[in-house]
This record gives structure tokens, sequence and C-alpha cells, in this order.
């Protein structure tokens, strides 16, 4: 009776195991998802930013060989850019973040523009960090031209920062930026005063640090909870993930043993 009841109790731990460790697991399978020891997202694209995309995978064999990507713009035209660089795929379960921890996202970009006066269109570097189609933290940056520029900025995570669902809150950066061409004595004549806004990619070898650092926890974490209650996954019955079958293979478990104690 002891060795039955013994391994009853040994098949509902086996259960509890397998079932609360596969939510921190399930997306450390896929290293372009997001995972406790996978949380830096690197940004890649074509040589002409024509196309701009995301993982979390440090490899990439199809982004530009230079490890950049640029527009050029031609003498007196507007320097002129506003693109997204969106996730290559969907996340395949939710992604929770600490909700005391920061974002750090470190980017290169390089710029050559004119500057501007009263008569001239302008737009400051803005950077912004979207949540699906939602802007969660936006902020402006100067630069210097004909200069590499290295930002890092740090947004600490908010309540509607906490979750991001699956299929349709996967992470954007956006880039806007505005300014006239360069100008001056000599302009197409002795030098070339084309303008260039160029961002460097996650594997440049011109020193510029390109990732973005999530504080990514596992869904099972006590403090991983959706600050902006977004709708629940498609597999989600409102449980985190994994407990409802967890209750119910426990209860399957609790029936085995009781019924090997009747048949003692």
């Amino acid at each position: 009776m002891i060795g039955r009841k013994a391994s009853g109790i040994a098949l509902l731990v086996i259960l509890l195991t397998s079932v609360t460790s596969a939510p921190a697991s399930a997306q450390a399978a896929d290293a372009k998802q997001p995972s406790v020891d996978n949380p830096h997202m690197h940004l890649w694209g074509t040589d002409n930013i024509g196309q701009c995309w995301t993982h979390f995978d440090a490899n990439e064999t199809t982004s530009a060989v230079d490890g950049y990507g640029e527009k050029e713009f031609a003498q007196n035209q507007q320097v002129d850019v506003n693109f997204n660089c969106a996730m290559s795929e969907s996340f395949k379960s939710d992604m929770y973040l600490n909700p005391n921890g920061t974002i750090r996202m470190d980017l290169g970009i390089y710029i050559a523009s004119g500057d501007c006066d009263d008569t001239s269109e302008c737009q400051e570097l803005r950077i912004s960090l979207l949540k699906g189609s939602t802007i969660v933290a936006s902020q402006e940056f100067a630069t210097s031209t004909y200069d590499d520029n290295q930002i890092i900025w740090e947004i600490p995570v908010s309540d509607n920062m906490t979750r991001w669902n699956k299929s349709f809150e996967e992470p954007q950066i956006q880039f806007e930026y505005s300014k006239p061409n360069p100008s001056g004595l000599g302009c197409g004549i002795l030098i070339d005063c084309s303008g260039v806004f160029r961002v460097y990619y996650s594997d440049n070898t011109d020193g510029m640090n390109t990732e973005i650092l999530f504080p990514v926890i596992n869904a099972t974490d006590p403090i991983a909870v959706g600050g902006d209650n977004p709708p629940p996954s498609s597999t989600d019955s409102g449980l985190l993930p994994g407990f409802g079958l967890l209750g119910g293979l426990g209860a399957l478990a609790a029936g085995a043993i009781a019924s090997r104690k009747r048949n003692v």
C-alpha cells in the first residue's frame, strides 16, 4: 500500500514539475524569441532601409553586408525619413517584463543634413517604441551632423509595458527626422552636399552598439502582471499559462491515488 501511495505522489510531482516549467521555457527554444536568457532584441535591414526588421537572435544572414542601411538625398532635397522596424515574426508566447525594470535602447545613427532656420521644416531625431501599433514611449535626441551618433535611451517599464501579447503587440521601433539638405559655399562644385540618414544594424563593424534590452521575466513569476489588462491570448483561460492544464492533470493524479487506496 505504501509503495502504491508513493508512486501516486511521485506521478503528481512529475506532472506538476513538467507543467509549471513549460511557460518559462516556451520562448527559449527559438533564438528569435524573447526569454529570460535571451532578452536582447537586434536590429536588421537592407542597405537602403527599404526593409527594416528586428528579432532576438544575434545572427542574421539576410541583413545588409555593410552592417548598416542608409537613405541618400540629392542636393537641395529635404533629409526626411519616417519608418518603422518591426519584428520579423510574431511572438509565440506573451512577453512579460519586470514592472520595476528598465528597457535600454542602444542605437547607432549617422546623419548628414543642414541646419534649421525660420523657413525650414524641421524635426529633430525622434525615436518611438511601439507596442503593436500603439506608441508607449517617444523621445527626441539632439544629433551631430556628418558624425556618428550613439543613442542610449533608458525607458522605465510602465503599467502598459508589463505584458506584450503575442500576434498583435510585438515591439516596433520608429525613426523620424526632417531637416534641410547640407548647403554652403562650394556645394555641388567642390564638395558633395548630398544628404544622408544612416542606421547601423546589430552586426556593424563601425563600433556602434545597436540592440534593445528588455527586462524579460517568466510568465510564472509572481510579479508578471499585465498592468494594462490587455485582451488574453487565444489560448489563455484567464489564468497564468499552463495552469488550466495543471489543474486537470492534478485532478487526474489525485484520482489515481484515490483509486489505488480503494483497491487495497
